[in-house]
């Protein structure tokens, strides 16, 4: 599948969109200055040869609005103006929220919620033409960006329209030992983006690099 990233030389971004060719998906890999795609492309070919050659194609976060599936991996307080500059690209796109909109005390995260209640609605509510779908939150970025690691999580999916939820659990699942669990509703990203609050202050506290992991499913 053809899969879009809008700003992917971040860590999140890099990480997953170089996880996702390893896999085999061509992936648009933007960003707002096509020079600095062409140089984390540059260096993601490098580090991992043929896993990722040819399946990472820089460019611009318009162009990378171009793919049927379009994944946000910008920063939480730049998600929204980018949706904001993209809209006209995205009517009838999956679009694929997972920021966490978060804050640091100390050694404390605490999660900041818009409006809308989650930064998911918050984007759904400016893309009423699009398919919003949430996943990734509580998956470290770390995880994503070394293909020598297997990575070893359960993925929570949301999202109001069933078909782009499971056109991203599947996307998900074809990363060897991710598993997609369908957690419902747009409803439900208030929760997932708060407990990214709490796994990430676990992190910190604990020094560790904890995902989710469900049992019993």
């Amino acid at each position: 599948m053809r899969i879009g990233i809008l700003g992917a030389t971040g860590p999140a971004g890099s990480g997953l969109g170089a996880r996702l060719a390893s896999v085999g998906h061509e992936v648009l890999f933007g960003s707002r200055a096509v020079d600095r795609a062409r140089a984390a492309v540059t260096d993601l070919e490098k580090r991992w040869g043929d896993r990722v050659a040819g399946r990472l194609i820089p460019c611009d976060n318009a162009w990378a609005c171009d793919a049927p599936v379009v994944i946000l991996a910008v920063h939480a307080d730049s998600a929204i103006p980018t949706v904001q500059e993209h809209a006209e690209r995205l009517p009838g796109k999956i679009v694929v929220s997972m920021a966490n909109n978060l804050v640091k005390h100390g050694d404390e995260f605490n999660a900041v919620l818009p409006p809308h209640g989650s930064v998911a609605a918050e984007i759904q509510a400016l893309l009423w033409r699009s398919r919003v779908v949430t996943a990734f939150h509580l998956v470290p970025a770390a995880e994503f960006a070394d293909l020598h690691r297997d990575m070893e999580s359960d993925v929570v999916v949301l999202g109001d329209e069933d078909e782009a939820k499971q056109t991203l659990m599947e996307i998900t699942a074809g990363i060897p030992n991710l598993r997609a669990l369908d957690g419902g509703s747009l409803r439900n990203a208030v929760g997932m983006e708060t407990f990214a609050a709490i796994l990430l202050t676990i992190n910190v506290r604990h020094r560790m690099r904890a995902s989710l992991r469900l049992t019993s499913v």
